[in-house]
């Protein structure tokens, strides 16, 4: 079975920004913040729509309930989490798929600048999801929307 990943060509993008450029360069022991803003430059340069810090609404039926910032939202697809730890653990795991869970991305991608470059890929189809709040969140808008523009130009 030849499946292909979602959103394969754009997180191999990523995934090479952070390997052949990103890391070989800075190596480990930056703070976050550092290797963040060095990877949206390099992803920037290769032609990509990088949002640093995107604001992420989290829905429980159908109300927003938090919000989070995502270090880097890649061409509004793919959620970047950026680590500078020892290792990756469980727990920063279960943070990216809390996030894919309760919003409409479906694939993220968990980088650490460790001592040794590692990387996590989880994906999360929004047919799966038992909430999919945001949709009707979004159907709402766009619903009133509509009905504001009939109002006016009948």
């Amino acid at each position: 079975m030849d499946a292909e990943l979602k959103h394969a060509d754009l997180t191999d993008k990523i995934l090479r920004a952070f390997y052949k450029k990103v890391y070989h360069q800075l190596g480990y022991g930056f703070l976050e913040n550092v290797y963040e803003n060095a990877m949206a430059y390099e992803l920037r340069r290769m032609g990509l729509n990088v949002e640093q810090q995107a604001k992420i609404n989290v829905y429980y039926e159908g109300q927003i309930v938090g919000e989070y910032f995502a270090d880097l939202l890649i061409e509004s697809k793919v959620i970047v989490e950026l680590k500078a730890a020892k290792n990756l653990t469980d727990d920063h795991e279960a943070q990216l798929l809390n996030y894919l869970r309760a919003t409409p991305y479906e694939v993220g991608l968990l980088i650490n600048f460790g001592p040794k470059p590692d990387f996590r890929r989880k994906a999360f189809d929004n047919e799966r999801k038992t909430s999919t709040t945001w949709i009707s969140s979004a159907a709402m808008l766009l619903a009133l929307a509509s009905a504001t523009l009939l109002l006016r130009f009948g």
